[in-house]
């Protein structure tokens, strides 16, 4: 697949560094030089502006697949973005936009006099997908990580491993769960791995369950002693766009919520858009004011302004007051790990909310892609069996590299599998398996898998 990506954002880099591998990547941007951060990737660079057609020709956007917009100028994507669409109607166009009106008016789609659809494909603000995931992770006790899949009837969910876990220093093969649950990844020392029954789980361990809402409402219940009303009580530190999105989407689930705003004017606004929610004015680094407004008794805080040492503080002194998780905005994508290692329970990144929506959107359109998980070390793949497909046992698979069928998608129901659960024709298999064994999992479901079928018959 041909790329163009025009900026040399931060945002442009983690994009580059996913795909340049095993794609052909050119990055445009007015720099005369190759900025440092792609002088060590393979990839071509054109001195220019995204929204010029020279540049825009010199880069071969007749010939590209993709197009990626993501400087730090919303209006820049967006020119740039109508006008590699001019040049090549048939290009796929993403636009990075940081203002919410953007957003707004872009998502619909125009059309010209004969009715066809032309402009941008997809409107990418990383502060609404940051938004959505922590937003999903409240509604689970515990979760540091949640992902909903065929139409919520599949999930996962990832717990950090605590000493007091009925499960904490047991082989996986001991250890008793819920019908139609699996522990399907771990990721240990930073290093995710797929386990098998003799896998010892470790205090400290990030556990990646997947199955289905019923059986992880009763694993969340029986092993992490929690009921499944969920949570009831959030602090927000920050009224900013997310802070706002989010105590939106609580109060249109009855969770009660605080949020401390330090500039007055927008603390109006918040107040004036916001129907139950209580807006504080105050600095979330003032130790006395968490006191008073009893934020320690807060079932979860979200520390979501603009600023990484900020959200640091505030969630450090958070864990202090006593808060049983916390949920921090990192603005710097290399900073989840650093804010991970200090004892923040769970640390979110706009940037990397919105790789995974560029996978999601734009690459493996044979094979959906449904979630990346632990930073990309883990990918949740969807692959859908022919119609000519014969029936086998899912232990008569032999797969080349670790991977698990964690469920199977059967028209309306969803099949939480065991070893004598059959694949059969049209069956859509949920896999969980590492990044860098995912090639060779879709490969052998879409050729191998074929063979072995066809042999046996």
């Amino acid at each position: 697949m041909k790329v163009i990506i025009s900026g040399t954002s931060e945002m442009a880099v983690l994009i580059t560094r996913e795909l340049y591998e095993i794609h052909d990547v050119t990055v445009i941007d007015s720099q005369e030089e190759v900025p440092e951060e792609f002088n060590k990737l393979d990839v071509s660079y054109i001195s220019g502006s995204g929204a010029s057609i020279n540049s825009l020709e010199a880069a071969g956007v007749k010939k590209a697949d993709v197009f990626i917009a993501c400087t730090m100028l919303d209006e820049a994507n967006i020119v740039s973005s109508w006008t590699a669409k001019k040049i090549n109607p048939n290009i796929e166009t993403m636009c990075f936009v940081r203002q919410y009106q953007y957003l707004e008016t872009f998502s619909m789609p125009f059309t010209n006099a004969n009715g066809t659809e032309k402009g941008i494909d997809h409107i990418i603000w990383p502060e609404e997908l940051l938004m959505q995931e922590i937003f999903r992770i409240i509604l689970v006790p515990e979760a540091i990580d949640v992902e909903i899949f065929a139409g919520g009837k599949a999930r996962l969910l990832e717990y950090r491993m605590k000493e007091d876990s009925p499960m904490a220093n047991k082989l996986i093969k001991n250890c008793f769960f819920p019908e139609d649950t699996l522990i399907v990844g771990i990721t240990r020392d930073e290093s995710l791995f797929i386990p098998d029954g003799n896998t010892e789980l470790n205090v400290n361990d990030k556990v990646i369950f997947m199955g289905s809402e019923e059986g992880l409402n009763n694993l969340a219940a029986t092993f992490f002693e929690k009921k499944k009303k969920g949570t009831t009580s959030t602090a927000i530190i920050g009224g900013g766009n997310v802070g706002f999105m989010l105590a939106s989407n609580l109060e249109n689930i009855d969770v009660r919520t605080k949020l401390i705003e330090v500039d007055e004017d927008r603390c109006d606004y918040l107040s004036d858009n916001l129907k139950r929610t209580l807006v504080i004015k105050g600095d979330g680094t003032d130790l006395e004011l968490l006191e008073s407004e009893d934020i320690g008794d807060s079932e979860v805080l979200v520390c979501v302004t603009n600023n990484d040492e900020k959200n640091l503080l505030c969630s450090l002194l958070a864990k202090q007051l006593g808060v049983k998780r916390v949920i921090t905005r990192v603005g710097k994508a290399r900073n989840v790990n650093l804010f991970e290692k200090v004892g923040i329970d769970v640390a979110v990144s706009p940037k990397e909310a919105a790789l995974r929506e560029i996978r999601d959107k734009l690459l493996e359109k044979d094979v959906g892609i449904l979630a990346l998980v632990e930073k990309g070390q883990g990918e949740v793949l969807e692959i859908t069996m022919s119609e000519d497909f014969e029936d086998i046992k899912i232990m008569d698979i032999a797969l080349p590299v670790k991977a698990i069928i964690g469920a199977i998608k059967r028209g309306s129901k969803i099949l939480i599998p065991k070893g004598n659960t059959y694949i059969r024709a049209n069956d859509n298999l949920i896999i969980f398996t590492t990044t860098e064994s995912a090639a060779k999992v879709k490969s052998f479901f879409k050729e191998e898998l074929i063979k072995v079928a066809k042999n046996r018959s």
